[in-house]
């Protein structure tokens, strides 16, 4: 039956002695057909990609562009690597998905793989980075009725202002940007918002007893890559223990060896109660994000009360083992740091009346535009002259290639860079 449907669609899809990825469209009508068929929910540069491997780019005229998003830092192991390739296509071939219905054999590989590496023990596997932070949050109510004896209904999870984890109704309902949570409303109770990088603001918001979780970024990475103070996130644990509250931080962008640790909490020597992983967990392959704590938080939910039917799948948990294993087998932590240095260093000798701010760590790094030239502007040259990288904000732009990225072509990507900025 499935060969005989094909047979008679084939000719309708394409004419004879012609297939589909041969009937190569322009950039532009790339644009067109995404605008005339697509929610209109994202406003991408305007480049059409077709082929992507290592920190490079091709668009579908065969443009190469240095890739300087690393897809917000889900890429940091570079496109298309091939260790990642080989743990998707042969699993694929065995088993992909089984839901939670039943056992797998993959997924308790994976969880005392991720466990051991993180020093937790337990993870919830869930896909996406929003995902993530949902689930931290229902695991710190569950937890602040279970074990902190916070009335029914009455937990509180403090947000830094600012903050961005997703697009969901209560990641909106956390943020301080009007273009997230405006006309989305009424939004999710028992949250609120402190300063971030504030030790009295938290200090004064933990006082509350029905308070039970804070969420923050080690660095907060849409907000334009704001390093937090030297001592902030110490502060931030020391403050959660004595008030008995969870800290959870959100690792999804900054983690996985983007700022030049595996962690960015790492460069405290500190341990979140829970700790949310995504994006780079996967290589970019495909959707995995996880929520590791330890048993005394983690097993406050019961069977039923969480889940997803693509989370802890085979596919999902074997290329995750195996993102995590060209970390660090390539070192791409300690590389990420070395360049970033490197990067930060070059970016310093721009005019600071052009570029008035460079910020970052390893290679999660920004820059502020000082001109009468926007961000999109200069990304817009940017992509001219062989970069791709996105604005942030209308005078912030991010800088954050994937971590393989080798001296030489740094120093070649960073002279686009200063060419672009100084031409404008």
């Amino acid at each position: 039956m499935f060969s005989k449907l094909t047979t008679r669609l084939a000719p309708r899809l394409c004419t004879p002695g012609t297939t589909i990825a041969s009937r190569q469209l322009t950039s532009q009508q790339v644009f067109e057909r995404e605008d005339k068929y697509g929610a209109h929910n994202y406003h991408p540069l305007p480049v059409a990609l077709t082929k992507a491997k290592g920190v490079f780019v091709w668009d579908v005229e065969g443009k190469r562009y240095f890739d300087y998003l690393s897809a917000y830092s889900a890429v940091n192991q570079g496109h298309g690597h091939p260790k990642i390739i080989k743990a998707l296509t042969e699993q694929a071939q065995v088993l992909a998905l089984t839901s939670r219905a039943f056992y797998s054999d993959v997924l308790g590989e994976y969880e005392e793989y991720v466990t051991k590496l993180f020093n937790y023990d337990k993870v919830l596997p869930m896909n996406t980075g929003v995902e993530g932070g949902e689930t931290a949050c229902k695991l710190a109510r569950k937890w602040a009725y279970t074990k902190k004896n916070i009335p029914k209904n009455q937990a509180k999870i403090i947000f830094a202002e600012n903050n961005f984890w997703g697009r969901t109704l209560s990641a909106v309902s956390a943020s301080t940007d009007p273009s997230s949570y405006e006309g989305f409303g009424p939004f999710m109770p028992g949250f609120e918002i402190i300063k971030y990088n504030d030790v009295q603001a938290l200090e004064k918001a933990l006082q509350d007893p029905n308070v039970c979780a804070f969420m923050v970024e080690p660095i907060q990475g849409e907000a334009g890559v704001v390093v937090p103070d030297d001592g902030y996130l110490k502060k931030v644990r020391e403050l959660c223990t004595k008030n008995n509250v969870l800290w959870i931080a959100d690792e999804v962008q900054t983690g996985l060896a983007r700022t030049g640790r595996m962690l960015a909490v790492d460069y405290e020597g500190v341990k979140p109660d829970i700790l949310i992983l995504g994006k780079a967990l996967s290589g970019g392959m495909y959707p995995v994000s996880a929520v590791l704590a330890n048993d005394d938080v983690m097993l406050c939910i019961k069977p039923g009360e969480h889940g997803s039917t693509y989370g802890g799948n085979p596919l999902g948990c074997k290329v995750a083992m195996a993102a995590l294993e060209v970390l660090q087998e390539e070192k791409l932590a300690e590389n990420a740091f070395k360049m970033g240095e490197l990067l930060r260093s070059e970016l310093n000798k721009l005019p600071k009346d052009v570029v008035s701010v460079v910020r970052g760590k390893g290679l999660l790094n920004a820059i502020v535009i000082n001109s009468k030239h926007d961000a999109w502007d200069v990304c817009l040259k940017l992509k001219e002259n062989g970069l791709l990288a996105k604005p942030t904000h209308g005078d912030i732009i991010r800088f954050a290639p994937p971590l393989v990225i080798n001296e030489e072509q740094m120093l070649e990507s960073v002279d686009i860079i200063k060419k672009t900025i100084m031409s404008m």
